[in-house]
């Protein structure tokens, strides 16, 4: 299959969830991450703020800033890669490109997400044999992957169903160690 049917595929899969099935997918995948001695430990976090369809992060992101985290939140710049700026607290996002929401904090340059302890990125897909994480197609979150150190855990957030055999892959296409469905924790590599 290519890449851009199974996109539609899923995206459509997506968008026919309850409001209630996203809000209790979120709830779990939260409860999960928070669960883990790893995340809990992070000091420096790469997360995202998720928008329509995609597993709810804005309690998770909220949540680990409570606990204690440095929360950065990507900035998409002009040219698709990622800058990255620090979460203070709901009062401290506003529209960017595109009307996601993002920090107002100093930027603090591409290379930020070197530093973290944790990354936490969006997916449409996880291939459950190899780790490739399929994206929506602009390669922004690629291009940051490839600045993260090879012992990092990297973490896929998806729904139940999104975790297949058979993404394809290309050569750019980045692996994540980890993804979190509403069913729990699933390492991969």
């Amino acid at each position: 299959m290519d890449k851009m049917k199974l996109r539609r595929e899923l995206i459509e899969a997506r968008t026919s969830l309850s409001p209630e099935q996203r809000r209790a997918n979120a709830t779990s995948i939260r409860e999960t991450l928070l669960d883990q001695p790893w995340v809990q430990m992070a000091g420096l976090v790469a997360c995202y703020w998720s928008i329509g369809s995609e597993p709810e992060t804005h309690g998770l992101v909220f949540a680990l800033w409570k606990h204690g985290a440095t929360v950065i939140l990507p900035v998409h710049k002009d040219d698709d890669d990622l800058d990255w700026a620090v979460y203070d607290g709901p009062d401290t996002l506003a529209p960017g490109r595109s009307g996601i929401m993002e920090p107002i904090d100093t930027r603090r340059g591409v290379d930020a997400i070197r530093t973290a302890a944790l990354v936490i990125v969006p997916a449409l897909a996880v291939d459950a044999r190899t780790g490739v994480r399929l994206g929506r197609g602009g390669g922004s979150y690629d291009r940051a992957l490839a600045r993260v150190g090879p012992n990092v855990p990297v973490v896929a957030l998806l729904h139940d169903g999104e975790l297949i055999d058979g993404v394809p892959a290309e050569a750019h296409d980045e692996r994540v160690r980890y993804a979190v469905t509403p069913m729990g924790l699933t390492r991969l590599m």
